[in-house]
């Protein structure tokens, strides 16, 4: 067996683990956000429900700029940070040397979870609506709640691409103070 093969075999073999890791991951997030939000949002007043509602929707923002970011950061501006022992810099490099999984995590795994998390909460804001006035405003809140995740996003994704140093390494930053 060439050493070509044997490579072509390894990467195949780390992409189907990737891929199962994925999908393991997305499965158990999915079970809880979905059992949160309807046993748990359907149990709050309207107001609770529209600021987690509104909470959901930022972090899959937040989570698709992180996941922008670091597939556009410079690595070699970390290089010198590193140099100069800055806080944070060496993170920022793993995170930028594994930008597809980091970018696959952020803005596809937690990204699209609160996406449908996001479309739970909103169908269970427009049954409370519903009871409470009488028409059916579901696609109107479905309407508001997807023009709100795609426009920030889109928005997001401008910032991303202009501030990515900075997002990279405040990122960087606080996974080292988690993990220390």
């Amino acid at each position: 067996m060439s050493k070509n093969s044997k490579n072509n075999k390894e990467n195949e073999h780390s992409k189907i683990k990737w891929f199962i890791q994925v999908f393991i991951t997305t499965f158990i997030l999915s079970i809880c956000f979905s059992y949160i939000s309807t046993y748990g949002v359907s149990n709050l007043n309207l107001i609770s429900s529209i600021i987690i509602l509104i909470a959901v929707i930022a972090i899959g923002i937040i989570f698709d700029i992180i996941g922008v970011a670091v597939t556009v950061a410079n690595e070699e501006e970390f290089h010198a940070k590193a140099t100069k022992k800055a806080y944070g810099a060496k993170t920022s490099i793993k995170l930028i040397k594994n930008s597809a999984k980091v970018a696959n995590i952020c803005a596809d795994v937690i990204g699209d979870v609160c996406g449908v998390l996001s479309g739970a909460i909103s169908a269970m804001i427009s049954a409370k609506l519903t009871q409470a006035t009488g028409p059916n405003l579901q696609f109107i809140i479905s309407a508001i709640v997807a023009s709100i995740t795609v426009g920030g996003k889109a928005l997001g994704k401008e910032v991303a691409n202009k501030n990515s140093t900075q997002i990279v390494h405040f990122v960087g930053t606080i996974l080292n103070k988690i993990y220390k």
